[in-house]
């Protein structure tokens, strides 16, 4: 079983830290680009401007460690399991975004909302809506 994972880019944004981005794109992402590795040009073929997509990246500034967390950092509410919140401290951090694309330039993929800091490695990106994809 192969369970190696392809960094196929980076997000690139004016987040730099956790503490200034907001827990999910809808409240208050911002717009930001994907700078897709040239080894992977020929798997954008299809991708437009307005296009709702799917982002799913490697959250590398989370911690592994986690299996409960206070849910969206609110230490007023009981811990519960990581697996039933979208905390990106967890096993595998994974994240998955929402986003429309607002623009393409050769490599390069503007996209908004987006809420993910700069330098977030991208592992993949789906079509949101596919029943004829």
């Amino acid at each position: 079983m192969d369970t190696e994972l392809k960094i196929i880019g980076y997000a690139r944004s004016d987040f730099k830290n956790r503490s200034e981005t907001p827990k999910q794109g809808c409240e208050g992402g911002i717009e930001a680009v994907l700078e897709i590795d040239e080894a992977y040009l020929e798997a954008m073929d299809g991708l437009k401007e307005g296009s709702e997509i799917i982002l799913l990246t490697w959250m590398h500034a989370a911690d592994r460690s986690y299996l409960k967390v206070h849910p969206r950092g609110d230490e007023t509410r009981p811990k519960r399991g990581v697996f039933s919140t979208r905390s990106p401290d967890r096993p595998n951090p994974v994240g998955l975004h929402p986003v429309t694309i607002t623009g393409i330039d050769g490599n390069k993929i503007r996209v908004h909302p987006l809420e993910a800091i700069d330098g977030t490695p991208l592992i993949d990106i789906k079509n949101a809506y596919s029943p004829k994809a």
